[in-house]
């Protein structure tokens, strides 16, 4: 019997079985009977999805920046730029510890293999949600809460310290502590030398380690 494309929780299971596969297996398990088996389906569910085993593999690509871009489009707006770059930060962080595996593939740490896009727009999929940091840089740099540089390249600068972070937290390398002595000491150390006041930058991302937040 065919699988019905009306129920979502079958492309769901599919995605993060093959992210799964991906990022502890890598590419070579990303066959069409281990991606069922992972999601508890038959083969026939990968053609009637996806339409291809190399459709799925750039669905999970898609779907972990989509899920990312969620995450951050959540984070409230205040009128604390440097505020809410702690936010994204935050988002950013849990994001990537709630789909460890997806989070792999979207950044190439888990290889696609012969899956792997090709083209520069597919390259860029994640672009979208990047524009969310550089947006909010720009409001820092208009509130003078930064000195006077362009938001993409400040944007870009935290976003790969904060990439690197992650990467090591969710391979478990800071332990319960790493929020408190590793992740807010860097960024005060990043936004000082951007222009930010180091007391301020300190008060504006304590949202990193509030009891009420979701717990890092």
């Amino acid at each position: 019997m065919a699988e019905r494309r009306t129920d979502p929780t079958v492309r769901v299971r599919l995605l993060e079985g093959a992210a799964r596969l991906l990022a502890e297996e890598g590419p070579s398990a990303l066959t069409l009977r281990r991606v069922a088996s992972e999601a508890n389906t038959s083969t026939m569910g990968v053609y009637t999805h996806f339409g291809s085993m190399a459709d799925l593999a750039d669905a999970v690509v898609t779907e972990g920046f989509a899920r990312l871009a969620a995450r951050l489009a959540e984070v409230p707006r205040t009128d604390n730029a440097i505020t809410d770059l702690a936010g994204l930060a935050r988002a950013y962080l849990v994001n990537a510890r709630q789909n460890p595996h997806l989070y792999a593939v979207m950044f190439g740490t888990a290889p696609l293999g012969m899956y792997r896009p090709q083209t520069a727009d597919e390259r860029k999929r994640g672009r979208y949600a990047f524009e969310e940091i550089v947006e909010t840089c720009g409001r820092a740099v208009k509130q003078r809460r930064l000195r006077a540089a362009d938001p993409l390249a400040i944007a870009s600068q935290l976003w790969t310290a904060m990439h690197g972070y992650v990467m090591a937290d969710v391979g478990g390398y800071f332990g319960e502590d790493g929020t408190e002595h590793v992740l807010v000491p860097m960024l005060v150390t990043m936004l000082s030398g951007l222009g930010a006041d180091p007391d301020t930058a300190l008060e504006s991302i304590k949202t990193l380690t509030a009891t009420d937040a979701t717990p890092l």
